[in-house]
């Protein structure tokens, strides 16, 4: 069999080299002047290529339609993908939360080590190559044009164009396009693991616009709750950081995994800066600090429970002077700055675009590819591989290993 394969990405890769360890005739189709681009940036330059967990842990961070990836992952899951780069030369480490990473922390080894893969199973690759349109002849591919020639004689094909996130890398969805042009349905792709655009701050009486003052300021311990049209949707406890038009860190970029699919519905977020305290023992806690400094001012008071550079911003919402003295705040006042620490309302304005996005949530939709082989339910020919599919993961390895584990499935079921 003469095997294409379009997009050079880690999925890409590994469909080429499966189908090739199979005795097939692959050729290796990237735009891009290089391979594995996107695989450059990944983890800061350090690439997060897996994470060390079983099925079960990788499929419970699995956002959209995991169980979809159950046969495949048994086939060929993380085990899988340490002992392929091990075996040709490249030492990985597991960091916190199973991360893996190479020893070299370089990105740079992995796409070496696909690169050598694909050479030993004499993988064509042609780079600087787009395509640009398949034809069908009934429910096959009869032939792919690039901006280069015209190719008729391919008998299988596998697109693993990526996603629209980091357009830069290439990932610029035209894989959908060519999908929906064969037939398939394209569930509208929405940025996923990217930071929130932020409208307002405050509680429910009293709103202030947010601004671009607050950023640089991160958070550390403290527990974001999402709702979504008044009802709670999820919390996620951790870290985040301020940014110019909104909020980013860990736990927004988990939080917008889980958020992407209902804008433009109302989402607010609700921010426990003291999540370890109930709000009576905040206040507890308050009173014995002002019995300990009474003549101080509020803003200073502040200071002790809040990074300096927020104070602005809570006493705005709360609506209370700077330069009052504690010990006459009143009850009501003290009530404010206690919701305030425990139940900041954040209305979310959007999410930033795809082009910021770890990766893209949406794609081909799963109920028209077979789970077993990532096979087309429409086009005899054609399969599909990694993020193209419907199916995105938390951050921590999971989304290239689900770029692998799916390519693995496509390239391997193809038998020469």
């Amino acid at each position: 069999m003469k095997v294409a394969v379009v997009g050079a990405g880690p999925a890409g890769m590994t469909a080429a080299l499966a189908a090739a360890q199979n005795g097939n005739t692959v050729v290796l189709f990237e735009k891009n002047e290089k391979i594995g681009k996107k695989l450059y940036i990944t983890g800061k330059g350090r690439c997060n290529v897996t994470n060390a967990s079983d099925t079960d842990a990788i499929i419970k961070n699995v956002v959209t339609n995991p169980k979809f990836l159950y046969s495949s992952l048994r086939s060929f899951g993380s085990e899988d993908t340490m002992r392929l780069l091990e075996g040709v030369g490249v030492p990985l480490k597991i960091e916190r939360g199973n991360r893996v990473f190479p020893v070299s922390d370089k990105s740079s080894d992995i796409i070496k080590a696909f690169d050598r893969l694909l050479s030993q199973y004499g993988v064509i690759v042609r780079l600087n190559e787009a395509v640009k349109c398949f034809s069908l002849s009934g429910d096959k591919i009869s032939s792919m044009k690039t901006d280069k020639a015209r190719y008729n004689d391919f008998d299988a094909y596998i697109l693993a164009t990526g996603g629209m996130s980091y357009s830069a890398t290439g990932s610029t969805g035209d894989g959908y396009t060519f999908a929906e042009k064969m037939g398939h349905t394209i569930v509208p792709p929405k940025p996923s693991l990217v930071g929130v655009y932020l409208s307002e701050v405050g509680l429910s009486d009293r709103r202030v616009s947010f601004d671009s003052s607050y950023r640089g300021i991160s958070l550390k311990n403290v527990e974001l709750t999402a709702f979504v049209n008044g009802k709670k949707l999820t919390s996620e406890f951790g870290e985040a950081l301020y940014t110019e038009k909104g909020l980013s860190g860990p736990i927004v970029l988990t939080l917008s995994s889980k958020l992407n699919r209902y804008l433009p519905e109302t989402i607010e977020l609700r921010l426990d800066m003291k999540p370890a305290l109930t709000e009576e023992k905040l206040d507890e806690r308050i009173l014995r600090d002002i019995a300990a400094s009474p003549n101080k001012d509020i803003k200073n008071f502040l200071r002790g429970l809040l990074p300096s550079g927020l104070v602005p911003l809570y006493l705005s919402v709360c609506g209370i002077p700077e330069d009052k003295k504690v010990n006459t705040l009143t009850k009501e006042e003290r009530k404010r700055i206690c919701l305030s620490l425990k139940e900041l309302r954040l209305f979310i304005s959007g999410l930033e675009p795809l082009d910021r996005a770890v990766v893209t949530s949406g794609g081909i939709d799963v109920r028209e590819i077979r789970s077993t082989d990532m096979r087309s339910k429409k086009i005899e020919n054609l399969s599909f591989a990694g993020e193209i599919i419907d199916v995105d993961a938390l951050t921590g390895g999971y989304n290239i290993q689900i770029a692998i584990t799916t390519g693995f499935a496509a390239g391997s079921k193809i038998e020469s």
